[in-house]
């Protein structure tokens, strides 16, 4: 390739000068003349067309490059990864394969939509919904690509060849139109549903998040948290244990109000010890010594029993806010999950409030209760703390126990507790309603497609990778928010007429509405309704629910999606995927890897 060199040889005091080469070189300059060359010369373009694709792609090499949020500027992780990037694809070309280099923007989802309410100086969701959505996904619309010339002039200083012209974005309709049908057809397989479980959730965003959210790099921050341990009276025909306090720590007072039972592990040994109070209390032998400071260095043992003998056992519970409204509610309960490392041996469940504690209030026919509302906020139900937030209302409730006398131990506990990946706030898990992959049901799929993967280094595979699929959990797919691919699901508005309906396509929402969507974007999707087909009364009415899905659900099916696939280049994408080469930071084995292998 003819660089341009310095041709003034005129001037030369060296042997190095006269061959063109300057004794002191301006390297930022060279490169510069280097990148002018290579734009005026065409020379990206012209090293993918020279090489033919061969039959049915053959000759060709697929590099998917990961679509970054470009409302915000490129950092120091992106120029890392993007040699690399740049590097293999170029050894590839130079084998004389053709490597076509198509640069992507993900421009939904919450970082398009926390980034929007800073520039419209919005704190609360509810100011989103008093301003409009229409408004609001506009604000997000003209924001979400803010930054797209300083990434291409990033990117394009760092000499990497990229083709920017021919780019791919999320919120484009044919990509969000292979997003719908990428639902659909896992729905037809009966591999979405809707559910009601306990997931990590913003209140400050008021939304669920993911698994895989909650498990990216910084979400886990330090925090200091207060710490109780409080005894729970105990009721019973066995005079042993009448009386006594059974003891439960937590690191959330707040889900006091909203406790239902307490979980004991089966084949632990539990003892009643009579404190230096006078008081009887009940926790694991184990975990006595813990608490010496308070029961004594060594406190009588007045009785001992296994958790499955306590099964069952009745308590008295510190508020009465839900007391005598569930007949097995207030009781001890067996899980495997309760453990002696520390705290009392003994759980305390809010079922509403833990994923494993749902699962042992479900299985025993408690009904979950939930006094926190979307913001994070306790409601009616428990009116001493009403419109108060949770981590607000904590000292609040250890203080009103403490008056009570159940309080044995008020500490500080410093950990690590994970936050929004976006606005940073800290999360609750609570109980929501929401839609799933049902990850679980392929996970052995996933597992042994993972083995056909060349991972560099190799260990990731059947380590970091290969233990995540192992391990994972159906995929909470649905924001309650607004920017972003609709969830393609109407259903009836009047429960006595049941109806549910999923689509797929542009073509099969204009054959039941009438019209062929030109933006699927809340909240022209919201408004397309129809009567109910099957209710004769001709009342009910047929409306999509309100959520978007995950972002993350966008940018997995990019493969597919960026060729409007499968309503265009079906025999193109058959012949291309999956692809050859792929590289992100280490820290996508967990996020963008995941559900592209998803």
């Amino acid at each position: 390739m003819p660089y341009p060199k310095n041709t003034d040889a005129g001037k030369a005091t060296t042997s190095t000068e006269a061959a063109g080469v300057p004794v002191q070189p301006s390297f930022p300059e060279l490169e510069r003349e280097v990148l002018d060359y290579w734009a005026k010369d065409g020379t990206f373009e012209a090293s993918v067309q020279a090489r033919e694709a061969g039959e049915k792609g053959s000759n060709e090499y697929v590099f998917y490059d990961g679509p970054p949020f470009a409302n915000g500027l490129p950092h120091y992780g992106h120029l890392l990864t993007g040699y690399v990037k740049d590097v293999v694809p170029r050894y590839q070309t130079m084998r004389g394969r053709r490597v076509e280099r198509r640069f992507g923007w993900d421009c939904h989802g919450l970082p398009a939509e926390v980034e929007a309410e800073k520039q419209l100086g919005i704190k609360h969701k509810n100011e989103i919904e008093r301003m409009g959505i229409a408004a609001f996904n506009d604000a997000c619309r003209s924001s979400v690509l803010r930054y797209t010339r300083e990434w291409q002039d990033y990117v394009t200083r760092q000499a990497r060849w990229v083709d920017f012209a021919n780019d791919y974005k999320t919120l484009d309709l044919d990509y969000m139109e292979s997003v719908m049908w990428a639902f659909k057809t896992l729905w037809d397989k009966g591999l979405i549903y809707e559910g009601f479980r306990v997931l990590w959730y913003c209140w400050r965003c008021e939304t669920p998040l993911s698994n895989t959210e909650t498990k990216m790099d910084d979400v886990y921050l330090d925090r200091q948290d207060p710490a109780v341990t409080v005894g729970l009276t105990v009721t019973s025909d066995d005079e042993r244990l009448d009386g006594v306090r059974a003891l439960v720590w937590t690191t959330t007072p707040w889900t006091l109000p909203s406790n239902l039972a307490a979980a004991v592990h089966p084949d632990v040994r539990y003892v009643v010890v009579r404190g230096q109070d006078g008081q009887r209390y009940l926790l694991a032998e184990a975990r006595v010594a813990a608490y010496a400071r308070e029961l004594g260095e060594n406190p009588e043992v007045l009785a001992a029993f296994t958790g499955r003998e306590l099964a069952g056992t009745r308590y008295v519970p510190v508020f009465d806010f839900f007391a005598g409204q569930q007949p097995n509610a207030h009781q001890v309960l067996l899980a495997d999950y309760v453990t002696t490392e520390d705290g009392t041996g003994i759980v305390h469940i809010a079922p509403a409030y833990g994923e494993e504690d749902k699962e042992v209030t479900d299985a025993a026919g408690i009904e979950v209760v939930t006094p926190v509302d979307e913001r994070g906020v306790f409601d009616s139900q428990v009116p001493p703390y009403e419109g108060m937030q949770v981590f607000e209302a904590n000292p609040h409730i250890i203080a009103d126990l403490k008056k009570r006398g159940v309080v044995l131990r008020h500490e500080t506990y410093d950990h690590a507790y994970p936050h929004c990946w976006r606005c940073e706030s800290p999360l609750i898990q609570r109980a929501v309603s929401s839609w799933f992959v049902a990850v679980t049901k392929f996970r052995d799929r996933m597992v042994e497609l993972n083995k056909q993967i060349n991972w560099v280094p190799g260990h990731i595979r059947d380590g970091q990778f290969g233990k995540w699929l192992e391990n994972a959990r159906d995929w909470s797919i649905s924001r309650n928010r607004f920017w972003g691919s609709p969830i393609p699901v109407w259903k009836s508005d009047d429960p006595k007429y049941p109806r549910v309906d999923v689509y797929g396509s542009l073509d099969e929402l204009a054959r039941d509405f009438g019209v062929r969507p030109e933006d699927l974007h809340r909240p022209m999707i919201d408004q397309l309704t129809r009567p109910n087909p099957d209710d004769p009364t001709g009342k009910s009415m047929m409306r999509r629910v309100p959520e978007v899905l995950d972002c993350w659900f966008e940018s997995g099916s990019m493969p597919f999606a960026q060729v409007h696939y499968p309503f265009e280049n079906a025999e193109w994408f058959e012949h291309h995927y999956p692809g050859d080469f792929i590289v992100e930071y280490n820290g996508q084995t967990r996020g963008w890897f995941y559900t592209l292998h998803v």
